[in-house]
C-alpha cells in the first residue's frame, strides 16, 4: 500500500505546477481526481501537454462549473475530499463560487491548496507571469548562465516545479495531517517567487558570510570555481565536473595528469587560468572516454547525459529511475520500503456522477 492511500484530492485542472502535483500526490498513492473542462463549457484553456506523462495515475472528470448540476456534484466531491489543489489567478475561485470560505463551510477539515507565481496578496498579486518572470523577482534567476551573457533560464524546474509544486505538495501534506487532528483545514498559499526564494537559502547564508557575490560565474556553486563546472569534450559532448572537497580535487588532477603544485584549489586570481587549462584537456578526449577513465575514482566527473540518454545509463536502468508505460517517463520518487519504484498507473477517465458515486 502507498502511504498516501486513502487520501482524496480534487484538482482543477490547469499547466505546470499544479499538473505536476497532481501526478506526484498520485505517484504516491493519493486518490486524485483531475477536474476538466467539458465540451460544454466551451474550449480548454490550455492544451493538454501532461498527456500519458503528467497526467498518469488518476482519472479526468469534465466538468461546466457554469452548469449548476455540475457544479452541485462538485461540491458533493468536496465533502468526501481531503484536499483540492488550484492554480488560477487569486479571485477566480471565489467567482465561481468554489473559493475557501464556500468549500471550507461544506467540509471544515478540507485542505485548500493554492499555487500561483506572485501569490495571493502583494502588489502583483493580480499580474500575469511566468516561471521565468517569478524567478526572476525572487533572485534565483540572476545567477545562472555565464557572466557575459543574460541569465539562462533553468527550464521551469526551479519556479513551476521546485518554488510551486513541491512547496503546494508540502503544505498541502503538513496541513492534511493537521486536519486529521484538529478536524480543521487550512488555505495553502504556495507562492512561486516565496518557494523558489526560499531555494536560495544557501546564497544568502553565503552572501551574509562574505563568501558570494553577485557577480555571475565567480563564486563557488555558479561555475566560477574551475573544480564545479561543466567542459565541452573533443566530440561535441560535455562533463560534469564536481570536485569540491580537497580530496575529490586531488582526485580530478590526478586524472588529468596535473600536479597538485601547479594548481591550488582555492586560489581565486588563478581559476581564470586553471579554466582555460582544463578546458584545453577535457577538449582531448570524447565524453565517454573522460567517463571511462574517471569510473571508479573520486573525482566526481560524470557525462551529461540528454534527455534521450539518461534512461538507459547503467545506474538508471539498474534502479529502474525511467519506465517505459505508453512513453519512456521518469518513475515515481521517492521510493518507499525498498529500492523499487512503485509501477506508474496510465491516466483513465471519470463520468461525473460515477465520481460522485465513487467517494459517497
Amino acid at each position: 500500500m502507498k502511504p498516501l492511500a486513502g487520501v482524496r484530492i480534487l484538482e482543477f485542472d490547469g499547466l505546470g505546477p499544479v499538473t505536476f502535483a497532481g501526478m506526484w500526490l498520485a505517484d504516491m498513492g493519493a486518490e486524485v481526481l483531475r477536474l476538466t473542462r467539458s465540451a460544454a463549457a466551451g474550449a480548454p484553456v490550455f492544451a493538454d501537454v501532461g498527456g500519458e506523462v503528467l497526467h498518469r495515475g488518476r482519472a479526468s472528470v469534465e466538468v461546466n462549473l457554469k452548469d449548476p448540476a455540475d457544479l452541485a456534484r462538485v461540491l458533493d466531491l468536496v465533502r468526501a475530499a481531503d484536499a483540492v489543489i488550484e492554480g488560477f489567478r487569486p479571485g477566480v475561485m471565489e467567482r465561481l463560487g468554489l473559493g475557501p470560505a464556500e468549500l471550507q463551510a461544506r467540509n471544515p477539515r478540507l485542505v485548500y491548496g493554492r499555487v500561483t507565481g506572485w501569490g495571493q496578496s502583494g502588489p502583483l498579486a493580480q499580474s500575469v507571469g511566468h516561471d521565468l518572470n517569478y524567478i526572476a523577482l525572487s533572485g534565483a534567476l540572476h545567477p545562472t548562465g555565464e557572466p557575459d551573457r543574460p541569465p539562462r533560464p533553468p527550464l521551469n524546474l526551479v519556479g513551476d516545479y521546485g518554488g510551486g509544486a513541491m512547496f503546494l505538495v508540502a503544505g498541502l501534506l503538513a496541513a492534511v495531517l493537521e486536519a486529521r487532528t484538529t478536524g480543521r483545514g487550512r488555505v495553502v498559499d504556495a507562492a512561486m517567487t516565496d518557494g523558489s526564494a526560499l531555494l536560495t537559502s544557501l546564497f544568502h547564508a553565503f552572501r551574509a558570510r562574505g563568501l558570494w557575490t553577485d557577480a555571475r560565474g565567480a563564486n563557488l556553486l555558479d561555475g566560477g570555481a574551475p573544480f564545479y563546472r561543466c567542459y565541452a569534450c573533443r566530440d561535441g559532448g560535455f562533463v560534469a565536473v564536481g570536485a569540491l572537497e580537497p580530496q575529490f580535487y586531488a582526485a580530478l588532477l590526478a586524472g588529468l595528469g596535473i600536479a597538485a603544485g601547479e594548481a591550488p584549489q582555492f586560489d581565486l586570481a588563478g581559476w581564470p587560468a586553471l579554466h582555460a587549462r582544463l578546458e584545453s584537456v577535457f577538449a582531448t578526449r570524447d565524453r565517454d572516454a573522460w567517463t571511462a577513465l574517471f569510473a571508479g575514482t573520486d573525482a566526481c566527473v560524470t557525462p551529461v547525459l540528454t534527455l534521450g540518454e539518461a534512461p538507459s545509463h547503467p545506474h538508471n536502468a539498474a534502479r529502474g529511475t525511467f519506465v517505459e508505460a505508453g512513453v519512456v517517463q521518469p518513475a515515481p520518487a521517492p521510493r518507499f520500503d525498498g529500492s523499487v519504484p512503485d509501477p506508474v498507473e496510465p491516466p483513465g477517465s471519470l463520468a461525473l456522477a460515477a465520481a460522485v458515486a465513487r467517494w459517497a
